[in-house]
């Protein structure tokens, strides 16, 4: 299985079941995974400020977080604004960023950008994956960002040749840490200051 498919099953096992995507060239291989990955709905965007704006409402609806899929770093500039929204609300969102293929950012090509300074806008955690082994793991470790009490957005850059290569197979996703809950005394507090 490719890291696309790995990265998708990844996602579909912590509980991710929707995929707001505007993709590109740079993405092709997970749209492709998109076929075989079916717990995963992608929807297609017209643009990348609908996506995030939907990544936004269905996280706040379901209390699952959303999933994005922009191409590079100017597909994930275009979202900002929703995605402020979505952090100053603290919602769990999984944004997945194409890049391109490792070896070929050397060459700066026309639309090479800096992701994590975009990102660092309105994500909580920012990661890009480093080799195609790490893509089903980096993808479990974004879920679990985004799912850290309140909520926020992660942001994983995936270079097109980590999703071709062929990988192992899906990561396993550990369980959302618990909220915080009211302790007993600050609840009668409450109740007795209403």
């Amino acid at each position: 299985m490719n890291g696309a498919e790995a990265l998708l099953r990844t996602l579909a096992a912590g509980g991710v079941d929707l995929m707001l995507t505007n993709p590109g060239t740079s993405e092709m291989y997970l749209v492709e995974a998109l076929e075989q990955v079916t717990a995963i709905r992608p929807v297609l965007t017209l643009c990348e400020t609908v996506c995030s704006g939907a990544a936004d409402g269905y996280a706040r609806m379901s209390g699952r977080p959303a999933a994005t899929l922009f191409h590079l770093g100017p597909g994930l500039a275009n979202a900002l604004a929703n995605l402020h929204n979505a952090r100053r609300a603290q919602v769990p969102i999984v944004n997945l960023v194409g890049d391109h293929a490792t070896w070929h950012v050397a060459n700066d090509p026309p639309l090479a950008s800096d992701i994590h300074g975009y990102a660092r806008q309105s994500s909580g955690w920012i990661h890009t994956t480093r080799t195609p082994g790490e893509i089903a793991r980096d993808g479990a470790a974004a879920i679990v960002a985004a799912r850290m009490p309140p909520g926020q957005i992660a942001t994983l850059a995936l270079p097109a040749d980590c999703t071709w290569s062929q990988v192992d197979g899906p990561a396993t996703v550990p369980a959302p840490p618990p909220r915080a809950c009211a302790g007993q005394d600050a609840i009668d507090d409450c109740a007795a200051a209403l």
